[in-house]
C-alpha cells in the first residue's frame, strides 16, 4: 500500500511517500529473545571401542535462559557426578567418558533433557554400546567319527560381538577349507557336508571369527573328523538342514525396506543335491537375484514391496528332492509424512500441531510435553493420535511438543517449539547503516524485524519535493527495501518504522547513487594482417569515490589473461593496454575488459581477425579425360578472413621442359573446377594457386600426370617468307 502525507518543515512542504507490510516474526528467533531451548546437536548411536582413549556423548541447545542440563539413563535420571571418569563441560550437556578400567556399567540408551523456565526440549535416544572382547570358551570337543557319505555339521557358535561378523574355516596352517555345492558353511557360520569323503578326515578345522571394528579375530579349538570307508553305498534323497526338518515345510521370513534378502538352503544327500529357486507367487524381480554360496542362498539388495511373496527352494539328486518355502514379508521403520512445526505465535491465536508417519507395522504416536507424556485429562488443549490443537493461545502455554513416532523396527522424534510472546518490534539491522549504488542498478536497503504480534513494516524518505514513483519501489518480506533503477535522485536518507499492537521502533538508512562505470575498447574488431602487431586500449570512466576499489583485467575467449607479459614479451598487458606484436592466427578471439568496482561490474569486448593468404587449395582430382581437354578439381584451403579473389593453375610439362611451371588459366571467385584446354603429346601436371586480397596461398601439392596422344597439326603454316642474305642461300620462314 501507498499512503501520502504533507507536512510542513520550515515552510517546505515535503512529500512522504511510505510503504507499509504487515511483517510477521522471523524464523530464527534473536537469542537476545526469551525464547524456548532447541537441541542444536546430539551424539547418535556410538560404540565405546576398547582402544579409543575416552568417548563423548554430545548434547548441545541454545535458549534463553541458558538452558540447564540432564540426563536420563534407560528411562531413569543419571546424574553426571556420579562416577569420577565422567567428565561434564560447563553450560552444556556433553560429557565424556573416561575409558579407564571396567565401563561396561555405561552401555545403555542415554536421553538428554535441555531445560529453562518456558519449557524442556529433549534429545533422541543415543545408545552406547560398550562391547566385551570377543572370546571363544575353552572347551574339549570330541572328535566325530563318521562313514563315508554321511552328512556332517561342524559348529561355530562364534562369540558375541559388534557387527559384521566374518567367520572363515581355516587349517591349522591358516589354508581356507575347501567348499564347494558338497561343502559349505551357512549365514551363521556352520561348515555342512551334504556326504563326506574319506580325504575330508582331519584334525584341524578351525573356526575363525572377525571383528573388524573391534580389531579384533578369535578362533575356536581345532576340530576333529574321521571318517571311514563304509560297507554300502548310501545313496539317498535330498533332506533340508536349513531350513530344519522342524520348522515344517514352510516359514515366515520379514525384511526391512530397502535392506537386503537373504533366503537359505543347505540340504544333505548322495549324490550331492543341487539348489534352485523360485518365487512360487509372482514373478523373481526384473533383475534376476544373486545366489551365493554355490546356489544355496538367495540374495535381493534394496528390497522392496514387490519382493514380497513365496519362495521356494528345491533340494534335488536322481534319488528325489527336498521342497522348502519362504513366506517373505517387507516391513519398514517410520517415515514421517508430516511433522510438526513450531513457531512463534501472539496473545489470543490459535496453534495445530500435526504429527503423521508411515511404517510397517503402523507406528504408534505418542505426543509429549516439554519431554513429559501428556495427559489428555488435564491438558487445556484437544489432542488425538495426529493432532494437536490449542486455542486462544497465551504466554504461559509456550513449550516444546514432542511427537514420537515408533514400531518395532525404529523410532523418530521430532520436536516443535512453541513459542508465545507479546513483544515490542526488535530491529535487529543496525542504524545509521551507509549504502551505496550505481545508476541503473537496484539497492537494497535492510530493515531485518523480530516482533509478535507481527509488526507493520514502513519506509520513509525524505528532503525531497518530488513525487516517487512506486513502480521501482519494493518492499519484500523481510523488511528490505528494494529501489529498481536507481538514479542521481534517490539518494538520501530513508527511514524503517516497525509497530504493532505492543511498540514501535524506527531506524534510519543513508544511500548515495553512484556514477555506473562505463567502458569501450578501441579499436572495435579490428583486422589485422598476421605478423603485423596491435594494439588495444580499454578506456573507463567510473566514480571518483570507488577509485580506490577500480581494478581491470582483461580475457581472451573467456579465460582472463596474466597480467605479466607471456609468450617471451610478444603480448605485453599492461592496466587498460593490450599489446600483440607478430600476431598469429591464435590470436584471433574475442578479447574482453572487465572492469570492477565494489559496486559494479562491466566488460567491454573487441574482436580480433587476423588475415592472411589463402592455404594452399588440396585433393587435386582429374576427371572428364579427353585427348586435347581434362576437368580439375580441388577443395579450397582455408581463406583467413579474406575471400578468395581468383585461383591459378599451372603446368608442368616433363618432355620439353621438366620443373618449368607456367600459368595456364585462371578461375574466378570461390570456383573449384575448371575445364583445361590441352596441347598433344604432352605429360601434364596440374597445381593451383589461390589468390586473396592479402596475397598468393602457396601452391597446391601437384595432380597426378595426364599425358595428351600425338596429333596432326591443327592448321597448315601462314605467313611464309623467304629472305635471301648470301648469292648461295634461301631462307624461309613462317608462322
Amino acid at each position: 500500500r501507498v499512503m501520502k502525507m504533507l507536512l510542513s518543515t520550515k515552510g517546505i512542504t515535503i512529500c512522504l511517500f511510505f510503504f507499509v507490510l504487515s511483517l510477521a516474526a522471523a524464523i530464527e528467533i534473536p537469542l537476545s529473545v526469551a525464547q524456548l531451548p532447541t537441541i542444536t546437536e546430539q551424539s547418535h548411536t556410538q560404540v565405546a571401542y576398547p582402544f579409543d582413549e575416552d568417548f563423548t556423548i554430545k548434547c548441545e541447545a541454545r535458549g534463553n535462559p541458558q538452558p540447564t542440563f540432564n540426563w536420563t539413563k534407560d528411562g531413569k535420571p543419571f546424574d553426571l557426578l556420579s562416577d569420577p571418569r565422567i567428565v561434564a563441560t560447563n553450560n552444556s550437556g556433553t560429557f565424556v567418558i573416561q575409558n579407564r578400567g571396567i565401563i561396561t556399567n555405561f552401555q545403555g540408551k542415554y536421553r538428554c533433557f535441555a531445560s529453562n523456565v518456558l519449557g524442556t526440549a529433549m534429545s533422541e535416544e543415543i545408545e552406547l554400546i560398550v562391547p566385551s572382547v570377543p572370546k571363544f570358551p575353552k572347551e574339549k570337543i570330541e572328535p566325530l567319527d563318521v562313514e563315508h557319505g554321511d552328512s556332517v555339521i561342524l559348529h561355530c557358535n562364534p562369540p558375541k560381538g559388534i557387527p559384521p561378523l566374518h567367520i572363515y574355516w581355516m587349517n591349522i596352517d591358516l589354508q581356507h577349507i575347501p567348499q564347494d555345492e558338497r561343502v559349505s558353511m551357512s549365514l551363521k557360520g556352520d561348515l555342512y557336508f551334504a556326504n563326506v569323503e574319506e580325504n575330508d578326515s582331519r584334525s584341524d578345522y578351525c573356526c575363525f571369527a572377525a571383528f573388524p571394528r573391534l580389531r579384533t579375530i578369535v578362533q575356536k579349538m581345532p576340530m576333529t573328523l574321521k571318517v571311514s570307508r563304509s560297507n554300502f553305498i548310501k545313496e539317498r534323497k535330498p533332506r533340508l538342514l536349513i531350513p530344519p526338518e522342524s520348522a515344517g515345510s514352510s516359514s515366515s521370513v520379514t525384511v526391512i525396506k530397502g535392506g537386503v534378502l537373504l533366503l537359505e538352503c543347505i540340504a544333505e544327500g548322495l549324490p550331492t543335491p543341487h539348489l534352485s529357486w523360485v518365487k512360487v507367487t509372482g514373478n523373481l524381480p526384473k533383475d534376476e537375484p544373486e545366489t551365493e554360496n554355490f546356489g544355496k542362498i538367495l540374495k535381493i539388495d534394496q528390497v522392496t514391496t514387490a519382493d514380497e511373496g513365496t519362495y521356494q527352494c528345491t533340494a534335488s539328486n536322481p534319488m528325489g528332492r527336498a521342497k522348502h518355502e519362504f513366506h517373505v514379508h517387507v516391513e519398514e521403520p517410520p517415515q514421517w509424512i508430516k511433522k510438526p512445526e513450531g513457531g512463534v505465535y501472539s496473545v489470543g491465536t490459535n496453534l495445530v500441531l500435526l504429527c503423521e508417519a508411515i511404517g510397517n507395522p503402523e507406528p504408534t504416536i505418542q505426543w509429549k510435553l516439554n519431554g513429559m507424556p501428556i495427559d489428555s485429562r488435564t491438558f487445556r488443549g484437544r489432542i488425538s493420535a495426529r493432532e494437536i490443537s490449542l486455542t486462544n493461545l497465551q504466554l504461559q502455554d509456550s513449550a516444546v511438543y514432542q511427537c514420537e513416532a515408533s514400531n518395532k523396527h525404529g523410532t523418530m522424534l521430532a520436536s516443535a517449539n512453541v513459542n508465545v510472546l507479546n513483544i515490542a518490534p526488535l530491529i535487529l539491522t543496525s542504524d545509521g547503516e551507509n549504502y551505496a549504488a550505481v545508476v541503473g542498478y537496484s539497492a537494497f536497503l535492510h530493515c531485518e524485524i523480530f516482533a509478535s504480534p507481527a509488526a507493520d513494516i514502513r519506509w520513509t524518505k525524505d528532503d525531497s519535493i518530488e513525487p516517487l514513483s512506486t513502480l521501482r519501489y519494493e518492499l519484500n518480506k523481510n523488511g528490505t527495501l528494494e529501489i529498481k533503477e536507481t538514479k542521481k535522485e534517490d539518494s538520501g536518507s530513508y527511514a524503517c518504522w516497525a509497530a504493532n499492537s505492543v511498540g514501535k521502533r524506527a531506524i534510519t538508512a543513508n544511500l548515495d547513487i553512484r556514477d555506473a562505470t562505463k567502458l569501450v575498447v578501441t579499436p572495435k574488431n579490428p583486422r589485422v594482417l598476421k605478423s603485423h602487431s596491435i594494439l588495444l586500449k580499454c578506456q573507463a570512466e567510473y566514480d571518483s569515490h570507488l577509485k580506490h576499489s577500480f581494478k581491470l583485467s582483461w580475457r581472451k575467449d573467456g579465460d582472463e589473461l596474466p597480467v605479466n607479459s607471456t609468450e617471451g614479451g610478444r603480448i605485453i598487458l599492461d592496466r587498460d593496454t593490450l599489446f600483440i606484436s607478430s600476431v598469429t592466427q591464435e590470436d584471433q578471439g574475442v578479447y574482453m575488459c572487465v572492469a570492477r568496482t565494489s559496486l559494479d561490474s562491466v566488460m567491454a569486448e573487441s574482436r580480433l581477425i587476423v588475415l592472411d593468404v589463402p592455404d594452399p587449395p588440396e585433393d587435386l582430382q582429374l576427371s572428364e579425360n579427353q585427348n586435347r581437354s581434362v576437368r580439375l578439381s580441388w577443395k579450397a584451403g582455408a581463406s583467413h578472413n579474406s575471400p578468395v579473389n581468383e585461383s591459378i593453375i599451372e603446368f608442368e610439362e616433363n618432355r620439353s621442359e621438366p620443373g618449368r611451371w607456367q600459368e595456364l588459366t585462371r578461375v574466378l571467385g570461390n570456383d573449384t573446377t575448371a575445364l583445361l584446354s590441352l596441347a598433344p603429346y604432352m605429360n601434364y601436371q596440374f597445381r593451383v594457386i589461390s589468390v586473396n586480397a592479402v596475397g598468393r596461398s602457396q601452391p597446391s601439392k601437384p595432380s597426378l600426370h595426364y599425358a595428351t596422344p600425338p596429333a596432326a597439326p591443327d592448321k597448315n603454316p601462314e605467313n611464309i617468307r623467304v629472305e635471301a642474305s648470301e648469292p648461295n642461300e634461301m631462307v624461309m620462314k613462317w608462322e
